[in-house]
């Protein structure tokens, strides 16, 4: 079984930039759909970004379209969150989550419930002056 693994975290005063990966502990993400979340104190968990391997398809979300991008690495066993022109109203607590379901992300759907299959530990992302 492929359990996702985030790292990349940090602190990063406003405008900077961060690249999160969730690599793929014990194989690859071949055939899975990956989704980035992020929870704030307080807030409750918003999907961030999702990319399907099946379909060849990823999303995301419109309060951060622009600024960051979702990518995968050749051989699919990394996904990459990069994020630029970071504001304060970004930081939160990162998690990636895999799922092998084909219909949890589409160029214009992404699932945010609680079905996903595995999640990571979490990363986090502080943005302040």
């Amino acid at each position: 079984e492929v359990r996702p693994v985030e790292s990349g975290g940090g602190s990063v005063h406003p405008g900077g930039s961060l690249k999160l990966s969730c690599a793929a502990s014990g194989g690859t993400f071949d055939f899975y759909t990956i989704g980035w979340f992020r929870q704030a104190p307080g807030k409750e968990r918003e999907g961030v970004s999702c990319i399907n391997f099946r379909e060849d398809s990823s999303y995301i979300a419109d309060s951060v379209k622009g600024r960051f991008t979702i990518s995968s690495d050749n051989i699919k066993a990394t996904v990459y969150l990069e994020m630029n022109s970071l504001k304060p109203e970004d930081t939160a607590v990162y998690y990636c989550a895999a799922d092998r379901a084909e219909t949890f992300c589409h160029n214009d759907y992404f699932y945010t419930g609680s079905k996903w299959d595995d999640w990571g530990q979490g990363t986090q992302v502080t943005v302040s002056s």
